[in-house]
């Protein structure tokens, strides 16, 4: 048995090869660079680039975009996903149909995508013209402030179908006698679902949520796609500032960024798991 498992590693060694080599080394190695002046001496400058980049406001504009788009789009994935699941499940054998087509858009290609959106909210198209018949004047989408709204609801139309799934997947294995003497107890639908869906799929409510708000960090390229590398301020995200220095080749911005942001979301998701461990033991 133990020979058994020792061979596994020769199965695992190409992966974890790879893994190393495009991943790990990297990623150690930016940090070096983000110490480092970019200089052909390439001095050891401490934190002084992360001084600079943190004082630079198109990086703050980036930051304070990225987090505020996840914070929209990610509670809205989560509790959409959670009434689409909980819906679906009163249909049953029925609901496989409607899971199949909210997932379409997350198996699609985003240039497909992107097409389906711009002829959307295109100025003569279907978005604007319901728009106009009912507050009495188009809107300038896709050039103006108003192109965060698009985004937002391109990133949930992608992204809620995938959440549907697992929520689904918790919620039929859920025992339905728990759900048969609430209802004795005189419990409606709401109450059912506060008091024993939510408790009882806290796990994969949590797992969902953290998937939400890493997809919403990726929203940069259907952002790119549309308003271009240099955006409207709205939809600025520091993917963009990222994407702009790297065509610039200064990588002691690149990476003094990204491990900046490395930090910040490990800190939030630090806390989002202690927060969860602490839960977990009151109860």
């Amino acid at each position: 048995m133990f020979y058994r498992k020792k061979s596994l590693w020769l199965f695992l060694l190409p992966g974890l090869a790879g893994l190393m080599v495009f991943y790990l080394v990297p990623f150690v190695g930016g940090i070096y660079y983000s110490l480092t002046d970019g200089t052909i001496n390439n001095a050891f400058v401490k934190f002084a680039n992360y001084e600079r980049v943190w004082q630079n406001e198109v990086f703050r504009l980036g930051l304070k975009n990225t987090m505020e788009l996840s914070l929209i789009c990610a509670p809205l994935i989560f509790v959409l996903s959670f009434i689409l699941a909980a819906m679906l499940k009163t249909l049953k054998d029925k609901s496989a149909p409607f899971r199949n087509i909210l997932l379409m858009p997350y198996l699609m290609p985003s240039s497909a995508l992107l097409i389906v959106w711009l002829l959307l909210f295109d100025y003569g198209g279907v978005i604007n013209r319901v728009w106009e018949a009912i507050f009495g004047q188009r809107v300038l989408w896709l050039e103006s402030e108003a192109l965060r709204a698009p985004i937002v609801l391109l990133y949930i139309w992608k992204n809620v179908g995938f959440s549907v799934v697992i929520f689904s997947a918790a919620l039929q294995a859920l025992p339905e006698p728990y759900y048969e003497f609430a209802s004795l107890e005189g419990a409606n639908a709401v109450q059912k679902e506060l008091k024993i869906t939510l408790p009882l799929i806290l796990p994969t409510a949590f797992l969902v949520f953290v998937l939400a708000w890493v997809n919403a960090f990726k929203i940069f390229k259907e952002v790119y796609f549309i308003g271009g590398a240099y955006p409207r301020d709205a939809v600025y995200t520091l993917q963009h500032f990222m994407n702009n220095k790297f065509a610039k080749l200064d990588y002691q911005d690149v990476t003094t960024a990204a491990y900046s942001f490395a930090v910040i979301v490990l800190v939030l998701f630090g806390v989002m798991y202690a927060s969860k461990a602490v839960r977990s033991n009151d109860t």
